[in-house]
């Protein structure tokens, strides 16, 4: 017969042992910016390689910006993500795959970033690459899907 604390400890420990932690996750700055290293409106750094459990923080570091996830480039399962404009906009990537992201404002003008969380399948990167995209939007973004690994 068990005593009440040790069914305790063994429920607990089931509902621990159940659960992914991540061992360290990060936290990563990405910089929304009217002028950058790539020119004009830009995410810097434009490509983030993360674990599952970091979170990322667009930070507007100029003013008229936002960032939000972009619905056709977004894992299965993957929560979207939508930021105010001048207002800082946190992603918790709990999903391995590629997550876009836009400015909504200046997605026209090519201003894209791309976050590979784990290593994503050739499906997966696949379907990245066939996401139809404004022109300078898609030239940048295929700069990036070339970093993928």
């Amino acid at each position: 017969m068990f005593h009440r604390s040790t069914l305790r400890v063994a429920l607990v420990g089931l509902m621990l042992g159940g659960t992914v932690l991540p061992a360290s996750a990060k936290d990563i700055i990405v910089h929304m910016k009217n002028k950058g290293a790539e020119g004009a409106m830009v995410f810097e750094p434009a490509f983030v390689e993360a674990a599952p459990g970091d979170v990322i923080r667009f930070q507007p570091t100029d003013a008229s910006h936002n960032a939000e996830t972009m619905a056709t480039m977004l894992p299965a399962g993957a929560t979207p993500m939508k930021g105010g404009m001048n207002k800082e906009a946190v992603l918790t990537v709990t999903k391995p795959g590629l997550y876009g992201i836009k400015c909504m404002p200046h997605y026209s003008m090519g201003m894209v970033a791309l976050i590979q969380v784990g290593k994503p399948s050739a499906a997966d990167i696949a379907a990245a690459k066939a996401v139809k995209l404004p022109p300078f939007a898609a030239k940048r973004m295929t700069a990036m899907l070339i970093k993928v690994r």
